[in-house]
């Protein structure tokens, strides 16, 4: 029997992180990321399949993608956290528990920051771990994948 998947989704300019702003975002390039999180996810037990895109509707495509083939999600919608109606929709028809994790403390941020729409879809966010946020997010995703 094949681990659960998690379906990772990176958003809008993180395919730039280790040298976009390392003072907010920290100096781990996305592959070192994704290395941390196959880590990560076989240690629990899990696999994981990671993407970014700069589109929305990308992110979309993959989130109705996920549906079947994976027991849950990561997102870092990046920007998109804090306008896309379309991404938080297309979390909930998907069904999918899923956890919004983002690099910086975006509430210790300006104000356009603190509003996450995306977050309403989502079982729970962590925010201002840097890299480690989303390993934070593998584990809170599995006791939702084992109830399942």
């Amino acid at each position: 029997m094949m681990p659960p998947c998690i379906r990772v989704l990176h958003g809008p300019s993180l395919n730039l992180l280790g040298r976009r702003e390392p003072s907010v975002y920290g100096d781990r390039t996305l592959r070192e990321i994704d290395a941390l999180l196959a880590t990560e996810a076989e240690a629990l037990g899990l696999t994981v399949d990671c993407h970014q895109s700069n589109h929305e509707g990308a992110l979309i495509d993959l989130i109705h993608g996920a549906l079947g083939p994976c027991a849950g999600i990561l997102i870092n919608p990046g920007a998109y956290a804090h306008s896309s109606l379309a991404i938080a929709d297309a979390l909930r028809a998907v069904s999918l528990p899923a956890v919004e994790v983002h690099l910086s403390n975006v509430h210790a941020r300006e104000p356009a920051r603190h509003r996450l729409v995306v977050a309403g879809a989502c079982i729970g966010v962590i925010a201002g771990f840097g890299a480690l946020g989303y390993a934070l997010g593998l584990r809170a995703l599995l006791p939702h994948i084992q109830r399942r």
